[in-house]
């Protein structure tokens, strides 16, 4: 079969996030798993050559780089569209949660969340107007969905009427890089990045459903509540609306405490977690949750959110859960994981157990099962009208 792929979250250089890892590490199994397939990788701008993940690959790129609510209406129902009717391969992969109404190309999309419902407020304008009129179109229109938790599997029924048996849920998970570290490294990345002391640990873009004004004001409490030394990294770029994360930040009693060390590379990462006192991740609403399980598997104990999807992906028993709309709930949490090395312990050995429960070549194996499911409901349906 020809596979068409839409790759636009494959950005150049150490820039990818949660929708761009997810696309990369299930396209670089599925490529190695089905060498006889050949995989058109759809690019809306130069490419990176590193991700041209196998012989059967082919790169195209079609203009214009669609980073716009506009130019996402030119690329999909424009450039996609055309080149989907010229060169008709078998299904449409979608990795980003958009498609073409424009084709009759069977397509496979894959729904990281839809937050965009819960909480307009958080995205402009142009850009919920965009979600809201497309997202359940494009929900109704492909053959077959991927949702990259039950949690947001039961969100698309519930909110777009999707027959659950349209949706297959694919997990994220995490590669081989995230492990434990030995204590040396674990003292030196202290020593790099805390002056020595222990810290607590956020990952994730600045914007508002991380929630970091309240893990801000919780970090703050905890500080005043137990006379801690431990510090609190932010890791991850400044994104959208993160004007009222900033004022928050000045207005801390226990600002010198905090530091913002904007993105780093995985290898830093791995490191950064594997030293963390605990990682503390409390988003109100969240598709899948990554951070969770990097943390996991590299010795980090969790401290998240008690809703969405994340106490289905932290595992029973393997995270310290708060409420992410309580300032006092995160902070009980912070005192009980700062006060307690057996319960971190408890927390990293059920992190492990966990962790085995996600693999990106069983990921991909469930997404391919869903792109011969998508060609063969298309065949089925052309032999009938025959």
């Amino acid at each position: 079969m020809h596979i068409a792929v839409n790759v636009r979250f494959l950005l150049p250089g150490d820039k990818l996030e949660g929708i761009g890892r997810f696309t990369l590490e299930t396209l670089r199994e599925l490529v190695r798993q089905q060498p006889e397939h050949t995989f058109h990788f759809l690019f809306d701008r130069p490419f990176d050559e590193r991700y041209l993940l196998g012989p059967n690959v082919v790169p195209h790129v079609l203009g214009p780089p669609a980073r716009h609510p506009l130019l996402w209406l030119a690329w999909f129902e424009g450039a996609v569209a055309r080149w989907l009717a010229r060169h008709r391969p078998a299904v449409f992969l979608s990795p980003d949660g958009f498609t073409t109404l424009r084709t009759r190309v069977p397509r496979v999309t894959v729904l990281h969340d839809l937050a965009f419902e819960h909480f307009p407020q958080d995205v402009g304008l142009l850009v919920r107007t965009y979600y809201r009129t497309f997202t359940p179109r494009f929900a109704r229109a492909s053959a077959r969905l991927v949702a990259v938790s039950e949690a947001t599997k039961q969100d698309v029924v519930a909110r777009y009427g999707i027959a659950p048996d349209k949706i297959r849920v694919v997990y994220n998970a995490v590669d081989a890089r995230f492990r434990p570290q030995s204590e040396a490294v674990q003292q030196a990345t202290r020593e790099r990045y805390a002056a020595g002391h222990p810290y607590y640990l956020f990952v994730g873009a600045l914007q508002p459903r991380k929630n970091l004004q309240n893990l801000l004001r919780a970090f703050d409490a905890f500080k005043t509540a137990t006379g801690s030394p431990a510090k609190l990294l932010v890791v991850g770029r400044t994104a959208w609306q993160a004007g009222p994360i900033f004022e928050v930040y000045r207005s801390l009693q226990h600002r010198a405490a905090v530091h913002l060390t904007g993105r780093v590379t995985d290898e830093e990462l791995v490191q950064l977690y594997a030293a963390a006192r605990a990682t503390c991740y409390v988003p109100y609403f969240e598709g899948f949750g990554i951070p969770v399980i990097e943390a996991q598997a590299c010795g980090s104990p969790v401290i998240t959110s008690n809703c969405s999807s994340l106490p289905e992906v932290a595992g029973p028993g393997a995270a310290c859960l708060v409420d992410p709309f309580s300032v006092e709930s995160i902070t009980a949490g912070l005192v009980r994981v700062e006060q307690s090395a057996e319960y971190r312990q408890e927390l990293i050995t059920a992190g492990f157990r966990n962790g085995a429960r996600f693999s990106w070549a069983e990921s991909a194996r469930r997404l391919w099962q869903e792109i011969e499911r998508a060609a063969d409901l298309v065949e089925r349906c052309e032999g009938v009208r025959e």
